[in-house]
């Protein structure tokens, strides 16, 4: 692994912002077949979550959850992954169905992501609670880049499965949003150019 130094606790406020940047230019999405043992340790996944309660949240409400798949339960996922892809297509290839099967196994750490989308009392709107999740889990993925993990968000059609609401018990008010792969990247890809700032900040013209 290589994981990022760490900022001294003393750092000044431009050396702590340089480490920043570093980190958040060195995160990218490895995919998860390109994902390996090791993966994070039980007190770095405890890190990992923490990281994920700094995230801005509106009335305190942390609308949001992470369920952890752990080793011995990814042939129920993938039974999930089956079952949502034969009820999509009945003449799916058996060669179809166990690359749908094979998704549950691939990294170390699986965990589902899911929000809570509005509750009789809770007058956050649902964006917002989106966005509170989307903050959650890119702490958690800046956490996992500092340890020296890669990472990875994947979704798909078998997120709004019935076999998978009932495998993550969700309540009706609930909703998958993705899965969050963590491990020991194999092979990462080279740097891409991010997008300057020009191609998505503007500002509102004065009135006419």
């Amino acid at each position: 692994m290589d994981a990022l130094p760490h900022p001294p606790a003393t750092a000044e406020p431009c050396a702590a912002a340089q480490w920043a940047w570093a980190l958040i230019q060195h995160r990218q999405t490895i995919l998860p077949k390109r994902l390996a043992e090791p993966g994070p340790d039980q007190a770095q996944l405890d890190l990992i979550w923490r990281a994920a309660a700094a995230a801005p949240d509106h009335g305190e409400l942390v609308p949001w959850r992470f369920v952890l798949v752990p080793a011995t339960q990814r042939e129920r996922l993938a039974q999930v992954f089956a079952d949502a892809l034969l009820a999509r297509d009945p003449l799916a290839a058996p060669e179809q169905v166990a690359r749908a099967r094979e998704k549950a196994f691939r990294a170390p750490v699986l965990m589902l992501a899911v929000v809570r989308t509005g509750v009789a009392g809770e007058d956050v709107p649902a964006a917002e609670r989106l966005i509170s999740a989307g903050c959650a889990i890119q702490n958690m993925l800046l956490m996992a880049t500092a340890l020296g993990y890669g990472s990875a968000l994947t979704s798909g059609k078998a997120l709004d499965s019935p076999g998978l609401r009932a495998l993550f018990a969700l309540a009706e008010h609930e909703q998958a949003v993705c899965f969050v792969s963590l491990g020991t990247a194999v092979r990462r890809k080279p740097s891409r150019e991010r997008p300057p700032p020009a191609h998505y900040v503007s500002s509102l013209p004065p009135q006419p």
